[in-house]
């Protein structure tokens, strides 16, 4: 009679799906309510997309993994202001561009530490040297390293997070028009250097 009742009880209740499943969007409204366990999901989905970015754009792993945990901080703090205007992807991507160019800000009086001074292009290297001890990814990781800030951003956002140019222009916070300035000088430059590196294209 008691399993009866329970499962009585049971249904009348609304399904609520497993929050694994849920949409990026339902989790922040989730995480919104204080649901650490949303917060948990979000973060597994999302943290190594936004270390990675954020590695390419500051080239320096250890600030990297500071800045996402701030990230997914601002997240959770600020999941009720999130307005459904682009994807919580492009949300949070845009939290780690700030909090990576802040970053870089504050360090910009500080002097090169040993790792920054070893990701700096040796130049000694000859194309043939490079092509011959490094995979291609690394050639066009290096590569990728000569494009200034603004057209490496551009190219990280739309060849390794698949973003369109309307999501570049909200993370980036620069008119569509400008992204798509910005994407033709850095495919440009980087058809020259991957040239010159031995490799044809991306």
């Amino acid at each position: 009679m008691q399993t009866g009742f329970a499962l009585r009880e049971a249904a009348q209740r609304p399904f609520r799906p497993a929050v694994q499943d849920s949409s990026d969007e339902a989790l922040l409204a989730l995480i919104a309510k204080g649901d650490k366990r949303a917060m948990q999901v979000l973060y597994a989905r999302h943290n190594v997309r936004v270390y990675r970015f954020i590695v390419r754009m500051t080239g320096n792993t250890s600030l990297a993994e500071d800045l996402v945990s701030e990230v997914f901080l601002d997240a959770w703090r600020q999941a009720d202001t999130f307005e459904s205007k682009s994807q919580v992807s492009t949300w949070l991507l845009a939290i780690a561009r700030y909090k990576a160019l802040s970053a870089l800000r504050r360090r910009t009086d500080e002097h090169l530490d040993d790792q920054m001074a070893a990701a700096i292009e040796d130049t000694a290297d000859n194309p043939e040297t490079v092509v011959g001890t490094k995979n291609r990814n690394n050639i066009i990781q290096k590569c990728l390293t000569q494009l200034s800030p603004a057209h490496r951003e551009v190219i990280d956002l739309v060849y390794y997070h698949e973003k369109s140019v309307e999501e570049v222009a909200q993370i980036v916070g620069v008119p569509a028009a400008t992204v798509k300035t910005r994407m033709f000088y850095a495919r440009s430059k980087m058809a020259d250097l991957l040239r010159h590196a031995g490799v044809s294209s991306l």
